[in-house]
């Protein structure tokens, strides 16, 4: 059987109420009048240690532009839609309890945006979950953008060091949720929103530990597939979708692979012979396999993947896109994964 266990509404969002929230993860959205307002406990000017730059605010950014779904979802569930004058580079749609606020805000580009199209936006703030963007070839260098006055900031979740993973370079240790929580706090503080900031990683650690109990899979082996049908793009050992394996207690079978998402073959995936088979459904149609049922139908059909036992017994988990790179949804995609592997332990 294949495993889509998510509720839509079961998202972040722009402030919380621990208190009130849910079995299925949704509170209240930030009120109207509070969405732009600082807290007045930042205190300016705000030096930021940022993947080996240092970056000074010398007030509360204005006018942001988010390169990536993970940072802009994170931006929206702080409240800082009207501060927002630009996104980019989306994998799937806006979480749904943030989908108001995300229509007040300018879509740039559904992948990565030009230099010149970003800075048309004149911000004075550019935020990235993926170093490509400011890598050569990318949007711009960050020092590009330094010589016009933008500030910029990368999530410490592509950081190694002083190093940018999906910029060239290569975790030398794995992915921690500690990193997801660091760009939530940083960013709430450069914004002056310290409080939402804390509330937000109150209620994603609430939903985390509510997740993982009485999961145990110490015995279960993973592999999860992200896209391409020819050479299967899968998880290695350091990145997010490694950490939902480790959270859970499972054995990602690709975890002596040091890239996030390297590729592999057919060939290597049915040697390994996991136990459960983690599948992203992916909103985008970049290459043949994006989406959930191309994988299916291919594992199926294909002669050297279709005997796996994970195939014929169809112990497949569906995850977005999103929620298998880091950000606020790697907690979905951890409740989605966790739920998943009970269901099967339900049923042997």
């Amino acid at each position: 059987m294949t495993v889509t266990l998510r509720d839509p509404l079961a998202t972040v969002s722009a402030a919380l109420i621990v208190a009130a929230l849910t079995g299925c993860g949704a509170s209240e959205p930030v009120p109207e009048q509070t969405a732009v307002t600082g807290e007045g406990a930042t205190q300016y000017p705000l030096t930021v240690d940022n993947c080996g730059q240092e970056v000074t605010f010398d007030a509360a950014p204005q006018r942001v532009v988010s390169l990536d779904q993970g940072s802009t979802e994170i931006l929206l569930s702080l409240g800082l839609e009207e501060r927002m004058v630009g996104t980019a580079s989306w994998t799937d749609p806006v979480l749904e309890d943030l989908a108001r606020a995300n229509d007040e805000v300018p879509r740039l580009a559904d992948e990565a945006p030009t230099y010149e199209v970003a800075l048309d936006t004149d911000p004075d703030f550019v935020t990235a979950s993926f170093g490509r963007h400011f890598a050569q070839g990318g949007v711009a260098e960050r020092d590009r953008f330094a010589e016009t006055g933008i500030e910029t900031y990368l999530s410490p979740t592509d950081c190694d060091g002083g190093t940018s993973i999906n910029g060239g370079g290569t975790r030398t240790e794995p992915l921690t949720i500690d990193s997801l929580y660091q760009e939530i706090r940083e960013l709430a503080r450069i914004f002056d929103v310290s409080e939402r900031g804390e509330e937000l990683v109150a209620e994603l650690e609430d939903r985390r530990q509510a997740a993982l109990a009485d999961v145990d899979s110490s015995g279960s082996s993973i592999a999860f597939w992200f896209a391409d049908l020819r050479t299967p793009y899968v998880a290695g050992g350091k990145g997010s979708a490694n950490l939902l394996a480790t959270e859970v207690g499972a054995t990602n079978v690709f975890a002596d692979l040091d890239d996030d998402w390297p590729a592999t073959t057919w060939e290597s995936f049915v040697d390994r012979e996991p136990d459960v088979l983690v599948l992203g459904d992916l909103s985008r149609e970049r290459w043949p396999g994006d989406q959930l049922q191309e994988k299916i139908d291919f594992l199926s059909t294909d002669p050297v993947t279709r005997d796996l036992t994970a195939v014929r017994e169809e112990r497949f988990v569906s995850l977005h896109g999103a929620e298998m790179n880091p950000s606020i949804r790697t907690i979905d995609g951890l409740e989605a994964l966790a739920d998943g592997l009970r269901s099967f332990e339900a049923t042997e």
